[in-house]
């Protein structure tokens, strides 16, 4: 490889690499089925990887079908002490939870339960718009 297209590779790394190293914290909870009607698609199946956004990433729905990579970062202050599972989960956001809402994130209860432990109820996270 020359000189100046390693040039351009690292100019190219040193542009795209600190907006895909950002992840936000927050919280996340979860709801169970009955996952439609849901405030972005009525009554489309969306599948089971999905969340609600709060108030935090909503944007007036401008977050309907936005689609966030979850990290389960540790507890909070209730339930289960070391709930996370060491692992994440890709969801698509396809409704809102309102004010009140417990968490960033609402996850449905399956993606919740993909990288914490649902006893859990309410756990720490990172996340990130993919």
């Amino acid at each position: 490889m020359g000189l100046e297209m390693r040039v351009l590779l690292v100019l190219a790394m040193a542009i795209c690499l600190p907006s895909a190293a950002y992840a936000a914290e927050g919280t996340a909870t979860f709801y169970t089925p009955p996952y439609v009607p849901s405030s972005c698609n009525g009554y489309q199946n969306d599948g089971v990887m999905i969340a609600a956004a709060s108030d935090a990433i909503w944007g007036n729905r401008a977050a309907c079908g936005r689609r966030y990579r979850v990290t389960c970062t540790g507890a909070t202050n209730q339930g289960v002490p070391k709930p996370c599972k060491g692992t994440s989960v890709v969801v698509k956001i396809v409704d809102y939870c309102p004010p009140g809402c417990g968490g960033t994130i609402d996850l449905s209860q399956e993606a919740f339960a993909a990288i914490a432990n649902p006893d859990a109820g309410k756990i720490q996270i990172s996340y990130t718009q993919v």
